[in-house]
């Protein structure tokens, strides 16, 4: 059971602000929910776009929230539009960088006029949200950075400034990209071996030394630096070397992840609180009842999360790779992840397939990937999906898009042994090839087996009695065999009473309610 805490007499108030994106707002809700269930009144604070967006996905009752548990929203500073996609991340990051500072000030001195709700004591932000750190300082309160990237990938965003001191960025010319120069070895990341520039986030590959990308990564892992402590959606025993590296030149980093698995074992799913939800687009529970005349481990499950677009043209080579794969499969197909256009497979394909697949626009993936019918998962690499795919102990295909997802990929297929790539030059041999590797082969077998192995370890983090994420969160058969090793892992640091990941979030919680922590 989550112990309650008592701030000055009263409740604490913490306020989170995701970045206003669908993979940052997953996890982020799952901080405030386990924040929640210790006590805390949460203020949730989502951008215009993206509360009204909840309420067309949820309806009016997803906002409602509880008495001690409350939503709100600032302007992101875009123009106003009613279009139900994610928005461009460029021009969200240059936005929200220059124009949430102010409306967020005035919600939390509005907060902190009235009389129904405690005074706000403590901030949880996303790392890109890092204006927050301002406000924090202003107010006089300890914020906690929550940084939703892998931890390998956070640790190369903080050394991009050193990719422009030995002049590897940016790059001189386009065609870098398509020579050579990506697989130019760098060594000068602690704890981070074997990389190639090719394993870099994309956000390293342009020509102009003012590229709004580049300069916001640099700016805001700056800013890091500021925080009363960081928190990751990971596990000691995946990342230790890597946070240890993080931990020489940064605030206290504390891993408290897997969070799916730390929420499911402190919080009711039928309770108040569990049905609390953040999902921008409506779920289609069916996928489930599909899934349940389904064989255990013949399912592919594809999903490119809620960020990726893609031609009409690789939708193409993706759709017929499955069909000739032979496999059943669940694809989810966004409205928006074609771009410029309705995302339409072609007809022939659809007949075809018609016995064996389901495709749907959105899925509740948590319950999706932990159904026993996937034998495998086709991902973009995005890092919620890929910590979500490692628990349930299932081996991934990764077709890596943008930001963190080249380091996601390279680590989930080279050092943790659990996924196969595809070249971003989409073939539907290729993706035939490949899930029948994944489904039927050796390779596949070791993938699972593997990820089950980090499964355990995960649940050990997160429910024994010294679960590391756990402590952390309180202080503030061999690819498919690899696979599974994974999963066993990251169960592991979920599972325990005192897992490494309960140890640390019982760390961050202390921080939180530590007024010598505030921000200065």
């Amino acid at each position: 059971m989550a112990s309650h805490v008592v701030y000055n007499g009263e409740k604490p108030h913490v306020v989170c602000v995701p970045y206003p994106a669908q993979g940052h707002i997953t996890p982020m809700m799952k901080v405030a929910e386990l924040l929640h269930a210790r006590g805390f009144h949460v203020t949730f604070v989502n951008t215009v776009y993206n509360h009204n967006r909840l309420i067309r996905s949820r309806g009016p009752h997803a906002v409602e929230g509880l008495p001690s548990f409350r939503f709100e929203s600032i302007p992101d500073g875009l123009p106003e539009t009613d279009v139900d996609v994610t928005q461009d991340i460029t021009a969200l990051c240059d936005s929200t960088m220059k124009n949430c500072l102010t409306p967020f000030k005035e919600l939390l001195q509005r907060i902190n006029a009235g009389d129904d709700v405690p005074p706000v004591s403590c901030i949880v932000a996303d790392g890109c949200m890092s204006f927050t750190l301002d406000a924090a300082e202003e107010l006089g309160v300890p914020e906690v950075l929550f940084w939703t990237t892998s931890a390998c990938a956070f640790l190369v965003y903080l050394h991009f400034y050193l990719f422009i001191e030995k002049g590897l960025a940016p790059i001189k010319a386009e065609d870098y990209l398509t020579n050579e120069y990506l697989d130019t070895v760098i060594d000068f990341i602690p704890s981070m071996k074997n990389l190639k520039f090719k394993n870099i986030p994309s956000f390293i590959r342009t020509t102009n030394h003012d590229d709004i990308m580049l300069n916001f990564a640099l700016r805001e892992t700056e800013r890091s630096k500021r925080a009363s402590a960081i928190i990751l959606n990971t596990f000691d025993d995946l990342d230790h070397d890597v946070i240890q590296s993080m931990n020489s030149i940064l605030p206290p980093v504390y891993p408290v992840g897997p969070l799916h698995l730390l929420a499911n074992r402190e919080i009711e799913e039928g309770s108040e609180l569990g049905k609390i939800g953040s999902s921008l687009w409506k779920e289609e529970m069916e996928c489930l009842d599909w899934l349940d005349s389904k064989t255990p481990n013949s399912v592919v499950y594809v999903n490119f999360g809620s960020i990726t677009v893609i031609t009409v043209e690789q939708l193409a080579e993706f759709a017929w790779g499955l069909a000739r794969s032979g496999k059943e499969f669940l694809w989810v197909i966004r409205p928006d992840l074609v771009a410029g256009e309705e995302a339409m497979v072609p007809p022939e394909f659809l007949t075809e397939t018609a016995d064996r697949r389901m495709l749907a626009g959105w899925c509740p993936q948590e319950k999706v990937i932990n159904h026993p019918a996937i034998g495998g998962f086709l991902t973009h690499c995005g890092w919620n999906s890929m910590v979500e795919s490692l628990c349930a102990g299932v081996p991934m295909i990764c077709w890596p898009f943008f930001a963190d997802q080249q380091t996601n990929c390279k680590y989930c297929c080279d050092e943790w042994q659990v996924g196969m790539e595809i070249g971003g030059d989409v073939r539907r041999e290729e993706i035939e090839r490949v899930i029948r590797e994944l489904m039927d082969g050796e390779k596949g077998k070791k993938m699972r087996e593997k990820a089950d192995e980090w499964g355990r370890l995960a649940e050990a983090a997160t429910e024994h009695e010294r679960g590391s994420s756990v402590v952390n969160f309180e202080k503030g058969k061999k690819m498919r065999e690899k696979a599974d090793e994974w999963g066993r892992l990251a169960e592991a640091a979920t599972e325990h009473e005192r897992g490494s990941s309960v140890v640390n979030f019982e760390k961050v919680v202390k921080v939180l309610l530590d007024r010598d922590q505030r921000i200065k």
